[in-house]
Order: structure tokens, then C-alpha cells, then sequence
């Protein structure tokens, strides 16, 4: 297929060559930041608006919710070169409340939208093993399907009401958060009060503690390597998406405004770039400890 992809980031980039190895065409918009293996895995056009005008399927992958309607609605957005019958494929995670949006315009164009944010990082998007959650009609899904097959291996279609896929990608990002944040927590508690912390983590791998957050991101923290997977102000989004939707839902969520707290000190240190798991340096800063520090 002729596939458009717009944002070719840290995950973006490995999912957009995923796709290209499998046999499919890639038409990607132009961009300073493009790396030579892209331009040449791709047909590279001015902007979204000539993506669109030239794949069947339109996958977008940029950071936040201003971004995907810059990328489709804006001056030379894509929306304005799509023909009727693309696909539109949003793997952001942005509001599921403009998202219902966003596909209503795009349906009004004569083209399906899909929802379909992702959980698993840049490991994942290398591995092509990412979680995939898709909101959207059955039809297009049916379509996208042999695509998610190439990008990742739990892929599930939440529900055919645009934004269901976002929905799930918040609830995602909260367990996500709160696992980080109870790592950091333990890590912080059993280093200060004597013990090795990466035995402990050894010990915690073997019981009901064991987690992927333990496994992975706590390795992270006691090697210190914060290069980011997921970067610390992405999550953060996610945390004030879910925030503002539970104030709409009349809804508290005490635990999950705490990581988005952890998340700001971190910001505010300059930590904005960091991979998430540096949510423990916050942790560490307020312990006056480091389980790093060599006794």
C-alpha cells in the first residue's frame, strides 16, 4: 500500500521503517530533521497536504493534540489532499474528546478515521512488538489490521466510537505512572534504609511485585541511563489529559495528580527530556538520597 507517514520521531521512525521493510511505500512530508535512511526508504513531499493526496493510508505519530490538528487541519494540512476513501490512522495520544472531533471532520470528507495510540516505547516500536488500542468503525479496523500486524503484537479494538483507543491509552499511561512512581519509591526506601537496591529489585522480580516497570525501568534507575524511550514531558501530557477528563467525568484521581506532580518537579530541574523512569530523581531529590550513591 501506499502508505503517508507523518512524525517520525523516536517511535515513529522505527514503526515508519517497520512498514517499509514489509513491501509498503512510504510517502513522508519534508523536514530538516529527516535522517538519510528515511529519505531513502521514502518519497519525500513538501507537506502533509501532498501526503495525503498520494497514499491510500494516512498514519500520523506527532506528540500532542495541537499537533495532529496542525497536521490535519492546518495550512497545508492533510485534510486538505485526501481523497474520499483514505484512511486516516491517528497513533498519537492526544484527547479522546478532540479526537471524536477530529473524525467527524475527517468522516465528512467521505474517509474513516482510526484511533489507534500505542504503548511499548521506542524498544517497541523497534521490536514491532508495540500495544496497540484502536477506537473506530469495524470496517476500517478490518482494513488497518494487517498494518498494526507489522507494528506491534497485543493489538485490540477497544470499541467503534471514535476515541476509544485514546480512552484506553490514558488508562494506559496512569498504570504506567503509578507503577514508575511505586518503583521509584521502593528503590529509594530499601537504598536509604541499607539494603542493595538492585538486589532488592533481583529479590521483587520473583514475587507478586514483579512487574515490566520493575524489570525494565528500574534497571534504568539504578544504571542512572535516562536516555529517553518515552520522554518525561510526553507522559506528563498524558497525565493532564487524564486529569482534565476526570474533572469533565467529575471524577478524582489522587494518585495519578501525585505522578503528574513528580512529573513537573522533574520539568522544573530540567528534566523535560529524560526518559520517564527519571520520575525517581524527584523521588531521590525530596529523600536527599540517591541509589546510586556508593556507601
Amino acid at each position: 500500500m501506499k502508505i503517508g507517514f507523518i512524525g517520525l520521531g523516536i517511535m515513529g521512525r522505527p514503526m515508519a521503517m517497520n512498514l517499509k521493510n514489509a513491501g509498503h511505500d512510504l510517502i513522508v512530508p519534508e523536514r530538516s530533521s529527516l535522517t538519510d535512511e528515511i529519505r531513502a526508504a521514502a518519497t519525500v513531499v513538501a507537506t502533509p497536504r501532498d501526503v495525503a493526496a498520494a497514499a491510500e493510508v494516512v498514519i500520523l505519530m506527532v506528540p500532542d493534540t495541537p499537533d495532529v490538528e496542525a497536521v490535519l487541519f492546518g495550512k497545508d494540512g492533510a485534510a486538505e489532499g485526501l481523497r474520499a476513501g483514505t484512511l486516516v490512522i491517528d497513533m498519537s495520544s492526544i484527547s479522546p474528546i478532540e479526537t471524536k472531533d477530529y473524525a467527524k471532520r475527517i468522516n465528512a470528507l467521505g474517509c474513516a478515521y482510526l484511533d489507534a495510540p500505542v504503548s511499548g516505547g521506542e524498544v517497541g516500536a523497534k521490536a514491532a512488538s508495540l500495544t496497540i488500542m484502536v477506537g473506530g468503525p469495524d470496517d476500517a479496523f478490518a482494513v488497518a489490521k494487517p498494518l498494526f500486524d507489522l507494528l506491534g503484537k497485543n493489538i485490540t479494538h477497544v470499541g467503534s466510537e471514535p476515541g476509544a483507543g485514546q480512552v484506553c491509552k490514558v488508562a494506559n499511561q496512569i498504570i504506567v505512572a503509578l507503577n514508575i512512581q511505586a518503583v521509584s519509591e521502593a528503590l529509594v526506601f530499601a537504598s536509604k534504609a541499607g539494603a542493595d537496591p538492585a538486589k532488592v529489585r533481583q529479590a521483587l522480580m520473583g514475587g507478586f511485585a514483579s512487574s515490566r516497570i520493575l524489570e525494565v525501568h528500574a534497571e534504568r534507575m539504578l544504571n542512572g541511563t535516562f536516555n529517553p524511550g518515552f520522554k518525561i514531558k510526553l507522559h506528563q501530557k498524558d497525565l493532564n489529559l487524564a486529569l482534565s477528563s476526570a474533572k469533565a467525568l467529575n471524577l478524582s484521581l489522587p494518585n495519578t495528580a501525585i505522578a503528574q506532580q513528580m512529573f513537573a518537579s522533574c520539568i522544573a530541574h530540567g528534566g523535560a527530556e529524560l526518559d520517564h523512569s527519571a520520575l525517581i530523581l524527584a523521588i531521590e531529590g525530596m529523600a536527599a538520597h540517591s541509589i546510586r550513591e556508593k556507601s
